[in-house]
Order: structure tokens, then C-alpha cells, then sequence
């Protein structure tokens, strides 16, 4: 079948963004699965913390990073829904292999082949948010999709954890796995990519893919200042976020003493209430700041991870569970913050055509630092500290690494001077057939 969607009729907006939502909880779910299940894991197979990290950021971020900048091109060239359908079919099936693997290294090669799957599955889907929403709109629409950070999140501590504490670990991998590949037909079916030009001539066609070229459109960002600000802060938040994220249930565990099934409702509680309220509170706020000074899309993160340090140094330090929770719950809104603002910012730095790749090659530099530097750095460390703390070294990692939030605090600020003059303004289509 032909991945060519310029003829397909676009659905009714709101439920392509619920079916990309859906497919985001799964893209998330099957991420966040692993940190869960991290404890079982290492007493099965034996591996260390340092390991762990590997598996959780690294072995995940590594094609994850780099194949979504080539399948963003191909997406902007073909179809962008058809692109996801695959992607998710992937990923899922190598979320289902992680339950055979016998050790490190099998569970490795697992991992590199989900994170080949969901280089596709992220970038796409901004840009079909970005066609069916106006930009008056965009930043709590994306927003909206993001909830799947912290639903697919939730849903992976307390699915994962229940089925690890009732039955083996190994089984919940494959329920997770399954279940996205049953989900793709249907997603498929849903969602169809906003019609897009179609140039007769055969130079208009030409020029139309060289403007969605990897290189062009890397050349365009390249010279924009406020880019790289907002991909290097939110990389920097991320590493911070992606790494407190995996290791918080085995902080939970270690220096709470809290059970498998207690660390996933803890954390599944404190996703779900923070988590989505801070998803959309950013979408919120962002598009209405945002649309008297789109320097808004860059100060709002920068005052999220300024209030957050203290709260989560706190929730690190105290010994008291219950405290622990409501600590931890206000910068767990705040570290979703950043989201629905600065996805708008970047999608507002090309014409619509190039936004699948823009936006990929932001992912690529947030993910490849964030995502697989953040979680190793904060295992690695933990091991380094051991000696010293005993099972408190994961504690004490987590606490120095609050410097990060500071240095993208700082980064954001810088983003907010240069966005106004670097902004793309666009001419809105007629939403109303689908809305």
C-alpha cells in the first residue's frame, strides 16, 4: 500500500489527537515498564546499577536519537500517520522480546530494537498536531498529547509492578508488547495525515522535498539562537527528569523501604495527579502568555525548574514516605511543565512542512543527552557512591544532579531574548471541517 496521504480525508481533530494520546501512553508504558521492574531485573540477571542505566537510557536513546531525525524526513515526505502505525508495531514487538532475555546482553539488543521503534512514533505525531491545530491552540493541544508522559508512565509502574508482584516480570513485558501491536490497526484506521499540497509540476515536487530535507531544514535551525538554547536547556532538564523518572522507584524501594506494589502505587499516584497536572497547566498557560510575547514559551520552563529545585531536594533528603509524596508532587508537575511551550516554540521555527523534522532533531539532541545520558549518569554515580553511602548512593545522586534543573533554568532565560525575533509566523487553514 502506498504510504501517500495528499488525498486522504482529514478526521474530526479531537479524535486524532485521542488516538495519538493512546499511542503515546504505549510509547511511554513501554519505556517506563523497565524501571519498575528494574529490581527483579537485576536480582534475575545480576546486573548492577551502572547496567541498569545502560538499558534504561543508553541502549534506548542511542537509535532512538539518531533514527528520528531520517524517519521525520520521510514522515514529512510520505505519510506521517503511516510512518507511526509502523513505529508502534516495532517497538512493541521488541518491548514483548525484553521478556525472553536470559541476560545483559539480550536485554540489550531488546531495548536497541524499542527505541528503533519509537524513533518514529514522536516526531510524526507533533507534526500532525501542528497541521490540525491552530496556533492559538498548539501548545495545549500538544500538552494534551504529552499526558501520555505521565499516563504511559503511570500505566507502566502499575501494570508492570502488579503483574512483577503477582507473576513474573518476564510476563508483563509481554502483555505491554502485545498490546501496541493489536492497538496499530486501529490507530491506523483513525488517524489520516491533513492534506498537504500537492504540486503537479514535477520542479514544484522537487523543491518541496529538498525544503524538507534533513539538511536544509538543519540549516535553517542552525542559524536560529533560540534552537539550541531550547534543545540544550531541555536536554539538560531532561537528564535530571529522565533520570529521576527511572531510578525513583528504586529510590522508593532502597532508602523507603517501600514493596514492589507499594513503589507502583506511589508512583503511579504521584505521576497521574502531578504528571497531568502539569502537562496541561504549561499547554495553558503558554498559549495564552504566549500569544502577547512568545518569549512566554521559554520563561514559563525556566520558572518551573527554578521552583522545583527545593521541593525535590527535599523529597530526596526526608525519610518519612508520606511526606516523600506530597514533596515530590509539585516538581513532578513542574518537570512536565516545559513541554507543551517549548514543542510549540520549536514547531514555530519552520514552515509547516518541515515541522515532523525540526522537530526530531530537537528530540535528537533532548533524547540523546537527556533520555541517555541522564538515567546512566545518575546509575553510574550511584555505583561511584556506594562504597561510601551503601544502598543511600542512589540518594545522594539524585541530589547533586539538581544542578542540572539550574543550568536549564538559565539556558530557558537565554531562549526567551532570542525566540520573538526567530519565530515563523504562519498562515492558519480552515480548521472548521475539522474540528
Amino acid at each position: 500500500m502506498s504510504m501517500t496521504a495528499a488525498r486522504e480525508t482529514p478526521r474530526p481533530r479531537g479524535l486524532v489527537l485521542s488516538m495519538l494520546l493512546l499511542v503515546y501512553i504505549f510509547n511511554f508504558l513501554d519505556r517506563q515498564i523497565l524501571a519498575i521492574l528494574a529490581p527483579p531485573i537485576q536480582a534475575d540477571l545480576g546486573l548492577s546499577d551502572g547496567q541498569m542505566g545502560l538499558l534504561g537510557g543508553f541502549a534506548f536513546a542511542l537509535l532512538y536519537s539518531t533514527l528520528a531525525v531520517p524517519l521525520a524526513s520521510v514522515a514529512d515526505r510520505t505519510s506521517r500517520s503511516w510512518v507511526i502505525t509502523i513505529s508502534l508495531v516495532i517497538w512493541s514487538g521488541f518491548t514483548a522480546l525484553c521478556g525472553l532475555a536470559q541476560g545483559f546482553w539480550h536485554i540489550f539488543l531488546a531495548r536497541l530494537g524499542v527505541g528503533v521503534g519509537e524513533a518514529g512514533g514522536v516526531a510524526p505525531s507533533y507534526a500532525i498536531i501542528g497541521d490540525y491545530f491552530p496556533s492559538n491552540k498548539r501548545a495545549f493541544a500538544l500538552a494534551i498529547y504529552s499526558m501520555g508522559i505521565p499516563l504511559g508512565s503511570a500505566a507502566g509502574v502499575l501494570v508492570g509492578g502488579y503483574i512483577a508482584a503477582t507473576v513474573d516480570w518476564r510476563l508483563a513485558f509481554f502483555v505491554v508488547g502485545m498490546a501496541g501491536v493489536v492497538l496499530a490497526p486501529l490507530f491506523k484506521y483513525v488517524v489520516k495525515d491533513f492534506p498537504r499540497a500537492n504540486p503537479v509540476d514535477a520542479a514544484a515536487r522537487q523543491t518541496a522535498s529538498d525544503n524538507a530535507s534533513i539538511g536544509h531544514v538543519a540549516r535553517i535551525l542552525a542559524k536560529k539562537p533560540s534552537f539550541w538554547f531550547l534543545a540544550f536547556g531541555a536536554a539538560s532538564g531532561s537528564m535530571l527528569g529522565y533520570g529521576i523518572l527511572f531510578w525513583k522507584p528504586s529510590l522508593l524501594q532502597r532508602s523507603f523501604g517501600l514493596s514492589l506494589l507499594e513503589t507502583s502505587y506511589f508512583l503511579g499516584a504521584l505521576m497521574l495527579i502531578g504528571g497531568i497536572s502539569g502537562v496541561l497547566a504549561g499547554g495553558f498557560l503558554a498559549d495564552r502568555l504566549g500569544q502577547a510575547n512568545k518569549a512566554w514559551y521559554a520563561r514559563l520552563p525556566a520558572l518551573a525548574y527554578i521552583v522545583a529545585v527545593p521541593l525535590f531536594s527535599a523529597a530526596v533528603l526526608t525519610d518519612n514516605v508520606t511526606l516523600a509524596f506530597f514533596l515530590f508532587l509539585i516538581p513532578q508537575a513542574l518537570a512536565y511543565i516545559w513541554l507543551g511551550p517549548v514543542l510549540t516554540a520549536v514547531q514555530h521555527l519552520v514552515i509547516p512542512a518541515q515541522r515532523s523534522t525540526a522537530s526530531a532533531l530537537f528530540l535528537l539532541i533532548n533524547n540523546l543527552l537527556g533520555l541517555g545520558g541522564g538515567i546512566y549518569a545518575l546509575g553510574a554515580v550511584s555505583d561511584l557512591l556506594t562504597p561510601h553511602f551503601g544502598t543511600e548512593a542512589l540518594r545522594w545522586s539524585m541530589l547533586g544532579s539538581q544542578l542540572l534543573y539550574v543550568i536549564a533554568a538559565l539556558l530557558m532565560v537565554l531562549a526567551a531574548r532570542r525566540l520573538p525575533g526567530d519565530w515563523v509566523a504562519e498562515v492558519e487553514p480552515d480548521m472548521e471541517k475539522t474540528a
